[in-house]
């Protein structure tokens, strides 16, 4: 696991301000971040990104600010290393791609469908000279994007999950996911899934820590014939769900 000198899953802030001595305009009289301030945010996971994963990140002015903890932490529960990899919406940042690529050594293929987003995700791949395969969806989830007959071990997705548009940085593709509780796409991803993954491959959705979404999800893919485990794990102060199907 990539520990920080005093042994946690995480940077100090004098130890973020040193590798981007531009943060050091945001911090109050006690050393604090403003964490509320975007480009605060911005720089100290760029910081955390390149500090504790040794990657090279470049966030989009418009997109989520990706947090690297919560998206390893994410990885762990379901990669052992090695595996032939599908992340569907990579989004600007490309990290969890990134890190499967560069951390667990999978053979990753990635889609994003925003053309801007693609292209930032395109840079931050070749940044970090890492072999991620990146597809421009156009669209669809997997059918007509992948190309058939390929077979992965996983296909991942942080999936969108608003049951409609909400106010904040993310854009309607990004955060809705429709449905009654957000699972639609979730769902349409567990139905297209089974067609390219190997015998006994896995989904894992990296979700929000919502009841009612997590069981609409669940019971979907009891239906379809995957057995359901669900990882609930901690990220700073919040928390966040692996679900994690295998055929």
């Amino acid at each position: 696991m990539p520990l920080w000198k005093d042994g946690k899953l995480g940077l100090p802030v004098k130890e973020a301000v040193k590798l981007f001595p531009e943060l050091e305009k945001y911090l109050d009289k006690r050393g604090r971040l403003d964490l509320s301030n975007r480009e605060t945010r911005i720089l100290y996971n760029r910081a955390i990104a390149k500090a504790l994963f040794g990657l090279e990140i470049e966030y989009h002015p418009r997109g989520l600010v990706t947090t690297p903890v919560s998206r390893y932490l994410f990885l762990k529960t379901f990669l052992r290393g090695g595996e032939k990899v599908l992340e569907i919406g990579t989004g600007h940042t490309a990290m969890i791609a990134l890190m499967a690529e560069k951390l667990f050594k999978c053979d990753v293929t990635a889609t994003e469908l925003d053309e801007e987003f693609f292209e930032y995700a395109r840079k931050n791949i070749e940044r970090n000279g890492a072999r991620v395969r990146l597809l421009k969806s156009n669209g669809g989830i997997i059918r007509g994007v992948v190309p058939e007959g390929e077979r992965f071990d996983v296909v991942f997705s942080a999936p969108p999950y608003y049951e409609k548009p909400t106010r904040g940085v993310l854009t309607e593709r990004e955060g809705v996911g429709g449905g009654k509780y957000g699972e639609a796409f979730s769902v349409k991803l567990l139905e297209e899934a089974r067609d390219y993954l190997k015998p006994g491959g896995r989904v894992a959705l990296f979700l929000p820590d919502k009841e009612p979404l997590i069981d609409a999800i669940s019971e979907k893919g009891k239906e379809l014939d995957y057995s359901v485990k669900d990882v609930r794990f901690k990220a700073g102060t919040r928390w966040r769900h692996s679900l994690i199907l295998t055929l």
